[in-house]
């Protein structure tokens, strides 16, 4: 079954490979140089490419286009592209390039497109570099697909050697970082080096458009495959000077399925043999100065986490009621208070409030997140940025002393990485009136003067 299902792999890329032959070349634009390096070392992966881009035509280029396997495209959470400050390194996304999804004629139909705008057209003998990082959830396939109790877990990763583009690429490379050194099993291609947990291929040199060579890496990965099929967040703004947060957790062991019986004997006599592939605490970084932070679920409050920080940052090391193998699920929740004043501002005249979207759990997929942004009563002329597109709709919420309700803004977003936790902005005003506003005035002073 093993050997099929790897031939299956195989075989699928091949068929892809066929369907590019007659694919057209764009002939202006050239890549010179391409670096890409693809980061396994958790359930996330990460790729990371480095595109040196160079303009051979008479005609002024603007925008260049990058290319993705509809196959791969299901699970692409996240693409952003910047310019490139140096070897590893990828600027905030503030320095962002703009990115937009686009169909151009005549190209194959197997093929999802996108084109990076530049920040100014590149003339005849112009270049450019930049940095690509694509994140993908879920790119990594279980194999065997259910493991006991005692064994390791083994991961499967498909990609090409050659960075798929339509372009022509002069020289590239490619490294691939696993977590650990065990390999059971790798392709093996011209100029493949092996350092470690490293993979290294390349460089390639004049390769025509559309390049493929199938790659299939085969490894060890004991990592946590902590996936939340539904998280709902909760951020309750309060007259009072504090943001409180409620967020509810149904996660689940993503990794290869765990079968026959479990014995809590011998895990705990030998956790790292008879516990490996499972996940034993989640860790949540949080602003500085949280408080009122608690941990619990349907049965209580649970003991074990612990909490320490700084002047900077927060964090939260959680343990849940038992450790968690493949496809075994656990529900929770974490509540915690934050001071207003970090995160609640005016601006002309109207209320602006700045908070991150994400979970703070470390290396956690979100198959559906949902947020909660519950504002006092009386609040109106609502809008949201998000730095990325989501779903929003509204909702009222009652609670006590309130009369007609508190307006609750929902965000929805599925295919959450921990790269979607940035900030998003919500502005409204007051229409609540004289008493409501002289309430603000106190709120003003908590949060703006400070």
């Amino acid at each position: 079954m093993g050997v099929r299902r790897k031939m299956a792999l195989r075989f699928d890329l091949i068929i892809f490979t066929i369907l590019l032959f007659a694919s057209p070349v764009l002939s202006d634009l050239i890549l010179s140089k391409v670096d890409r390096r693809i980061d396994l070392t958790s359930q996330i992966v990460r790729i990371t490419s480095t595109l040196k881009v160079e303009n051979e035509g008479s005609e002024p280029v603007s925008e260049v286009l990058l290319a993705f396997p509809d196959l791969q495209v299901k699970d692409l959470a996240l693409l952003k592209a910047s310019p490139h400050e140096g070897k590893g390194k990828v600027k905030s996304l503030s320095a962002s390039l703009p990115v937009e999804n686009v169909k151009p004629n005549g190209m194959p139909a197997a093929l999802t497109f996108y084109a990076v705008k530049l920040p100014k057209a590149l003339g005849k003998g112009d270049s450019y570099t930049f940095d690509v990082l694509a994140v993908f959830a879920h790119a990594l396939r279980p194999f065997p697909e259910k493991i006991t109790q005692a064994d390791i877990q083994l991961v499967v990763f498909q990609e090409s050697a050659f960075y798929l583009t339509p372009y022509v690429v002069k020289v590239q490379s490619l490294s691939v970082k696993l977590p650990e050194s065990r390999i059971e099993s790798y392709t093996k291609l011209e100029n493949t080096k092996i350092h470690g947990s490293e993979i290294k291929y390349g460089p390639y040199e004049n390769l025509p458009s559309f390049s493929y060579s199938p790659i299939v890496v085969h490894f060890e990965s004991n990592q946590p495959f902590a996936v939340g099929q539904e998280v709902v967040r909760e951020i309750e703004i309060s007259h009072w000077g504090n943001v409180q947060v409620t967020e509810h957790y149904k996660l689940v062991h993503g990794g290869a399925q765990n079968k026959g019986e479990f014995s809590r004997l011998d895990y705990q006599a030998r956790p790292t043999i008879r516990g490996a592939s499972a996940f034993k605490y989640l860790i949540a970084k949080m602003p500085p100065r949280v408080h009122s932070v608690y941990y619990r679920d349907e049965i209580g409050n649970i003991s074990t986490s612990n909490l320490w920080g700084d002047s900077k940052k927060t964090e939260l090391l959680i343990e849940p009621r038992y450790p968690l193998f493949g496809g075994w699920r656990t529900a929770f929740t974490i509540g915690y208070g934050l001071p207003l004043k970090d995160f609640l501002f005016e601006l002309e005249g109207n209320r602006f409030l700045n908070i991150t979207f994400g979970s703070p759990m470390n290396e956690l997929v979100i198959d559906n997140l949902i947020v909660k942004v519950v504002l006092p009563e009386g609040s109106g002329d609502i809008s949201v940025s998000a730095p990325f597109p989501v779903n929003q709709w509204e909702e009222t919420k009652l609670s006590h002393l309130d009369l007609t309700g508190r307006p609750v803004v929902v965000l929805q977003k599925t295919n959450v990485v921990p790269e979607h936790n940035q900030f998003f902005q919500l502005i409204w005003q007051d229409c609540s009136g004289m008493k409501f506003k002289q309430q603000f005035n106190k709120l003003k002073m908590l949060s703006i003067d400070a």
